[in-house]
């Protein structure tokens, strides 16, 4: 008779007992196994088609586009018929459908004048053309002169290239020369000529 290949030895206790407790556990996951198996192949085509709706959202999102374009702190600047330079900022920009129109909040203008003189005005609101290089501004609208004047209206219209602004709105304008108030204003030159219209009425200083 030919002898074993190897000696068999048979099992300690200890072997026995992990062996009839890997059974155990066999027989309790297997089934529950076989349970989980079907109701995926059951469940399958829901969640394939729950897939297929997700990657379909997904791409519409994508190829959303944004209802506007904000920008924080903008600051565009330019130079006028004269070549003397402008800055426009604002603390926020919006650019909507019309890429041409841009709506500012707290919009700020600083135009420099040949003699190193400067005009700034400032406001709440205000919507800057691009192309016709045009400022609309409203709400508390307020025009420094570095002579001291200051004048405060609603509404103002400014065209950036020929340095002049309009308004057609009751204004209190207070300098060196005095107080005023009118019922519009014509600023020309970049603020070195300013035409008060309507009904005014000043109260100069210094006997002038």
């Amino acid at each position: 008779m030919l002898a074993p290949s190897r000696e068999r030895r048979a099992p300690s206790a200890g072997q026995l007992a992990r062996r009839r407790i890997l059974v155990s556990v066999a027989k309790r996951l297997l089934p529950l196994a076989a349970v989980a198996l079907l109701a995926t192949v059951a469940l399958w085509p829901e969640l394939d088609s729950a897939a297929d709706r997700g990657r379909v959202a997904f791409r519409r999102v994508l190829q959303a586009a944004p209802d506007a374009l904000r920008i924080v702190d903008p600051r565009y600047q330019g130079v006028d018929e004269q070549n003397r330079p402008y800055t426009v900022t604002a603390s926020l920009a919006t650019q909507g459908g019309n890429e041409d129109v841009v709506v500012l909040n707290e919009p700020r203008a600083d135009l420099l004048l040949g003699d190193s003189a400067w005009v700034y005005l400032e406001s709440q609101q205000g919507r800057f053309d691009r192309p016709t290089n045009r400022l609309d501004l409203a709400g508390q609208v307020t025009v420094h002169h570095d002579d001291g004047t200051q004048f405060v209206t609603q509404r103002a219209a400014i065209d950036l290239n020929a340095g002049a602004a309009t308004g057609d709105e009751p204004v209190a304008a207070q300098g060196p020369f005095g107080n005023l108030t009118a019922e519009g204003f014509r600023l020309f030159d970049r603020g070195q000529v300013v035409v008060f219209t309507g009904r005014a009425r000043a109260v100069l200083e210094g006997g002038r």
